[in-house]
């Protein structure tokens, strides 16, 4: 028997099928017809399916002894007399049946609203789960609860290109499908590492320019697309806002611009043309004053006559959003697409490239702290995670409602959290396995994984895939223990299937849902079916008019600030120290929660290294093995990788494996209107061990 689901790992969300033979998965592969996946898998599509067998399974609820110590007095009497059903689980946890920890988690979120009110409580939810369950959450707190403090894993990632995409043309989503690269004559990826983030959109990457197609790379460190690019712009650290708004100012100089396209479909041009001509870090000629990165000045005069004079993508990462300007710089990528019309037709468009498979989604049920399903505005707008953290620190948030996000591992500024979660008078986690934040939990439920459950994901292109079940397994979803323990709070959630939750996100998000009813989406397993759904489906957006109130595409400049890197480079001469950047490999996903339970995978990455350029080897007296140190702290001891595609002065990292401490060495440092963190450079100190 085969079942096709949807692979829940990256953003790219390919569909993937199972050949089940007596309950025992025989093989693991993708469908020739399959839209997104071309038939072709990556090696976590291939592999990461292992964790499912795991001994590590959080298979039933978890209470913390401390908890049931510090309240066992207080609890009612019905709790009190099934104390004696919790069973010793390890020296931190007891185990305790469902319907105990749902009594349990339901009187005290009670507790805790009746006694410092219901902004007291929060909720954080992850892209590792459903939409159905996503949106479930996100109406748990705000209905339930009765507080507005809702946020999601975008905190960390795409929300500034939420943001950007939304200031500037209406929508925060991409606005053409993958497969519209084979119809475009550029491209242009920038801060995004795709073959080891994205592996089967780099796919298409390389069918194209081995047809011909022009692609400029824009990165801090050579990658392995760079080397079939026909531009390999390697850039300072913190200068992707600079670099776009050079290439915008290029374009307009030279009269390549779509004068007609920007007459008839876009706002503020004049202001914004007088603004770019008039900065002084707008123009591609700064980059002569800047050592080792002068050839820059010519290369992106080159980069920007074949985007404006082609038809052309623009393909982006984390290397864009995460930094203080990550909002801006996506503005800027808009900017491009308005300034040449590439944008709103087939082959031509803008591709935020998310990293988990329902961030998306996630985002489209509203559960972030600033908009409710369907990117309505709420009465009340709550507080971004990092604001959550601020308000435990103090006393104004007294409890944590947490569904798959690992905030304790992948969340910058980690002293800081994990103060504030030792601080926390109650934290609920929802889990598979158990990671850093469970570590911290007061009552932890495990739930069904996504190739155990049904449900709506949502990739990077807007894509929704119906999931359906691999196996069997009497765990619950993560909607359902929200139901459960909503009821216990005294509220009707009649909701016996995840359809039923679904038909209701059909009718709060009408604009975009409508249509997308689990029978068509059955019908479509292996194509799925693009956002907006009414009677068809909307594979590109903004064809005739922005997705703003009026219609128009919006220009708003902004200028890059000097700072970091170049002015150490222009006002020194060099560097001190290294300027690090973390990311991903195409082994592990996100804080490897299920790919370190995966032995295939685990086995291919085990640890953290730090890779440093050749020419600093000698500088580091060829140290095998350093701690990084920042001013907000230090790593654990990394191994070295010395390498030719790294440039000197500048450092790589991933993150994957906690006992690292990576995500220790940030800060408070963010965007400056959705706080994603700046994750992509910190100057650090490196420290030799040996």
């Amino acid at each position: 028997m085969v079942i096709d689901t949807v692979c829940t790992y990256c953003g790219v969300g390919c569909d993937i099928s199972f050949d089940i033979e007596d309950g025992i998965i025989k093989k693991v592969f993708a469908k020739k017809e399959g839209v997104v996946s071309q038939g072709k898998l990556c090696i976590k599509g291939r592999k990461g399916w292992e964790y499912l067998f795991s001994p590590e399974r959080i298979k039933k609820p978890r209470i913390k002894k401390s908890f049931i110590q510090k309240n066992r007095d207080r609890f009612p009497e019905g709790i009190k007399k099934n104390l004696k059903k919790l069973r010793e689980f390890d020296k931190e946890f007891f185990e305790a049946d469902p319907d105990l920890a749902v009594d349990i988690t339901a009187w005290k979120l009670q507790e805790i609203k009746e006694k410092y009110g219901a902004w007291s409580i929060a909720g954080i939810g992850g892209a590792r789960t459903s939409c159905e369950s996503s949106y479930m959450l996100q109406k748990f707190i705000r209905e339930y609860i009765g507080s507005p403090h809702i946020d999601n894993c975008a905190r960390v990632c795409h929300s500034p290109s939420l943001k950007g995409m939304r200031t500037t043309i209406g929508e925060g989503a991409a606005t053409n499908p993958f497969d519209d690269i084979y119809d475009t004559e550029f491209i242009i990826v920038i801060g995004s590492n795709t073959t080891e983030a994205h592996p089967i959109v780099a796919n298409r990457i390389f069918d194209v320019v081995k047809k011909g197609v022009g692609l400029a790379v824009i990165d801090v460190r050579e990658i392995q697309l760079s080397k079939v690019a026909t531009y390999n712009c390697v850039i300072p650290y913190e200068t992707n806002l600079m670099i776009l708004n050079m290439l915008a100012r290029i374009i307009i100089e030279e009269e390549l611009h779509n004068k007609e396209f920007i007459r008839n479909r876009t706002k503020n041009f004049e202001q914004y043309k007088e603004k770019i001509l008039n900065d002084p870090y707008a123009d591609p000629d700064f980059f002569r004053s800047v050592k080792g990165y002068e050839y820059l000045s010519d290369l992106l005069r080159n980069i920007a006559r074949e985007y404006a004079t082609k038809k052309s993508m623009i393909l982006w990462g984390l290397g864009v959003t995460e930094h203080i300007d990550g909002s801006y710089s996506v503005m800027a990528i808009t900017h491009l697409a308005m300034l040449t019309g590439n944008i709103g037709k087939k082959g031509a468009g803008l591709m935020p490239l998310r990293g988990q498979n329902n961030v998306q989604g996630t985002c489209d049920m509203g559960c972030l702290p600033y908009f409710l399903p369907d990117y309505k505005t709420p009465e009340n707008i709550g507080l971004m995670t990092p604001d959550i953290i601020d308000g435990v620190l103090e006393g104004k948030i007294r409890a944590i409602y947490n569904v798959g996000e690992d905030i304790a591992h992948i969340h910058a500024n980690q002293n800081k959290i994990h103060k504030a979660l030792r601080e926390l008078e109650f934290l609920v986690v929802h889990e598979i396995f158990p990671n850093e934040i469970t570590r911290f939990a007061d009552v932890i439920f495990g739930v069904k994984s996504a190739y155990e459950k049904t449900g709506v994901y949502i990739n990077a292109e807007r894509r929704l895939h119906l999931s359906q079940p691999v196996i069997k397994t009497d765990l619950p979803d993560d909607w359902e223990i929200l139901k459960n323990i909503a009821e216990k709070l005294g509220y009707r959630a009649e909701y016996k299937t995840s359809k039923d939750v679904w038909d209701e996100v059909r009718a709060v998000a009408r604009e975009r849902f409508s249509g997308a009813t689990y029978e068509k989406l059955e019908k479509n397993r292996l194509s799925g079916l693009q956002w907006p759904v009414n009677e068809k489906d909307t594979p590109v957006l903004h064809k005739e008019k922005f997705r703003t109130k009026d219609g128009y595409g919006y220009f708003h400049y902004k200028q890059w600030d000097y700072r970091g890197m170049v002015k150490e480079i222009i006002e020194n001469g060099d560097i001190d120290g290294i300027y690090l950047t973390t990311g991903r490999n195409s082994i592990h996903y996100n804080n490897g929660a299920q790919t370190k339970q995966c032995k295939s995978l685990l086995e291919k990455h085990k640890e953290d290294i730090l890779l440093l350029s050749e020419e600093d080897r000698e500088r580091f007296d060829n140290a095998q093995t350093v701690v990084l140190i920042s001013e907000y702290g230090k790593s654990a001891p990394l191994k070295v990788r010395y390498t030719k595609n790294i440039k000197k002065g500048t450092g790589y990292v991933t993150f994957h494996h906690s006992d690292s401490k990576i995500n220790f060495l940030f800060g408070d440092e963010a965007d400056i209107f959705v706080k994603t963190a700046k994750f992509k450079s910190i100057k650090v100190k490196v420290e030799v061990i040996d």
